[in-house]
């Protein structure tokens, strides 16, 4: 067999390469070993000296001499340089002179062997720092790409058109659109310009689902981010964090996490944009994030006991840093993703002025708590149909991970997020508004209608009708994204028998969000790259 399919060529070669850079001689091909018996071996009258170690890093001239040296009898080794060279002019060696050239180099093989034992440890160490110095990098490169801001441009204004649209009938359709509609939607057509401002543990992944829906429906363009599945959160957004992002380009959607800056979204979509969010009660959101984000909070870590949000609302002050790595998790979140200060006092002026600010600048503000009329009043706003809006909760948590909330953690929790409970009742008195003006009984129907179709998409597209553990999902398409050290977001199995029809509208209806984005095209690097770092550290 060829050295170079043979384990033992490259043992040989590799360590007589060793013995000539530690300045030892190298072991003769043919040479027979010290004290072996038969014609042409040479009494030793010492016994052989140990093989030196090999110091890496404190070859001298001459040492570097020798290794070149010792590569050359490596490179004989494996490829038989040897044997393939003129052969020099001598007498016939006779078989007893063979059988001692093979005695010589058996123990020259077993010379090698024992040295290869003697310098085991040194490979193994250089290949675990390898192995520790990529992790170590790899997690550097995440963190930075996490923690860092990205680098301030200053980028060139050029007006955005009024439609994005990719066809004259759209644009008319949109100036219809945004003018004045009967009670019945009669009359008007799809808005297809949409901001959605995406806030944390308010069910917005579900919103996002059915936005990436209607956006292939129709061959919109999103403005996605670049290399992650958000614009660089908490960092403030800047349009340079578009995937592909050029002065003057138009988009029609925008829906990823960021922190709002309502001038930079502003000169990326056209001028008729529907701007829409969603909130959520403050105290089950403060519940749902200090779940989901603690592991990833350094101020949560020193909290004793097994309760530790009750811990932690029995005396925020004493855990809570307002300059605390990722500290926006833990109070006034919804008010942060908006773009305000999170720790400003909670009975200044500037709160209202905001929360008007708000107001002006959002056509529809959705609740959780009332998802469906929420889905409903959207769809009347936007002029969507109502297979636009069926939906399938997604990233749903599991019962046995939700803090209950007796009422006395429930009040808490509310005074520590004050200025989001006083953003809350704002929205929720203006939501029941628009009810009254869409008509209470109209929605009644409307809600149940949706209900209704939601339940038989079920009954067509999902394995046993409800959602399941993480352990118990069996395409990794399917699976959600977990957070840290935790698999408690519930997935979905899609059933193996759909007919044709809905095939591919209950795939895209359970597809994850992070998947769903892979799909569409978004270069995810970062997010990958965190992802196979929990992976390999089983976190």
């Amino acid at each position: 067999m060829s050295p170079l399919c043979s384990l033992g060529g490259w043992r040989d070669g590799a360590f007589a390469a060793a013995r000539v850079a530690a300045g030892a001689p190298a072991a003769p091909r043919s040479a027979p070993r010290a004290g072996s018996a038969g014609r042409g071996a040479q009494p030793h009258s010492a016994s052989p000296s140990p093989p030196r170690r090999v110091r890496w890093g404190r070859i001298s001239g001459d040492g570097l001499g020798r290794v070149g040296s010792g590569w050359g009898l490596l490179w004989e080794s494996l490829f038989h340089v040897g044997a393939a060279s003129p052969p020099t002019p001598h007498a016939p060696a006779s078989r007893g002179e063979e059988r001692d050239g093979l005695r010589g180099a058996a123990g020259a093989k077993e010379e090698v062997t024992t040295m290869l034992q003697h310098h085991g440890k040194p490979w193994r160490s250089m290949c675990k720092g390898l192995v520790l110095g990529t992790l170590l990098t790899s997690f550097m490169l995440l963190l930075y790409s996490y923690a860092v801001p990205p680098l301030q441009v200053s980028l060139t204004e050029i007006p955005i058109p009024y439609s994005c649209s990719s066809s004259p009938t759209q644009a008319k359709g949109r100036a219809v659109a945004n003018g004045t509609r009967s009670p019945s939607g009669g009359g008007c057509r799809p808005k297809l310009d949409i901001m959605f401002m995406k806030t944390h543990k308010t069910a917005s992944s579900t919103i996002l689902n059915i936005l990436f829906r209607f956006g292939e429906k129709h061959r919109l363009k999103f403005a996605f981010p670049n290399g992650r599945n958000d614009f660089y959160y908490p960092s403030y957004f800047e349009r340079s964090q578009v995937q592909h992002y050029r002065p003057g380009m138009c988009f029609n959607i925008i829906c990823n996490h960021m922190r709002f800056h309502y001038q930079e979204v502003r000169k990326l979509l056209p001028a008729d944009t529907t701007f829409v969010t969603v909130l959520r009660d403050p105290a089950y959101l403060f519940e749902s994030s200090f779940h989901y984000f603690g592991r990833v909070i350094p101020l949560t870590w020193k909290l004793p006991g097994e309760d530790k949000l009750a811990e932690f609302l029995r005396d925020p002050w004493h855990y809570y840093d307002p300059n605390g790595f990722n500290a926006h998790y833990l109070q006034n979140l919804l008010f942060f993703d908006l773009g305000y200060d999170n720790n400003m006092n909670a009975d200044s002026p500037l709160v209202e002025q905001h929360i008007q600010e708000i107001d002006q600048r959002f056509h529809l503000v959705m609740l959780l708590e009332y998802f469906d009329e929420s889905l409903v009043l959207l769809k009347d706003l936007l002029c969507w149909q109502l297979e636009d809006i069926l939906y399938f909760k997604l990233n749903a948590r599991k019962g046995s991970t939700i803090s209950r909330l007796t009422p006395e953690l429930y009040e808490k929790a509310t005074s520590w997020n004050l200025i989001d409970a006083k953003l809350y009742r704002y929205f929720n008195a203006t939501f029941w508004r628009k009810v009254e003006a869409y008509g209470r009984e109209r929605m009644a129907k409307d809600v149940a209608e949706l209900q209704q179709e939601n339940e038989k998409m079920k009954s067509i597209c999902i394995d046993g009708g409800h959602a399941v553990d993480a352990s118990a999902i069996q395409e990794s398409s399917m699976q959600p994204w977990q957070p840290l050290g935790e698999k408690s977001i519930l997935g979905y199995n899609l059933k193996k028998k759909i007919n044709k029809k809905h095939q591919k509208l209950c795939r895209k209806m359970l597809t994850p969000e992070i998947q769903y984005l892979t799909d569409l095209g978004v270069n995810l690097w970062i997010t990958k790259l965190w992802s196979w770092v929990r992976d390999f550290l089983k976190w």
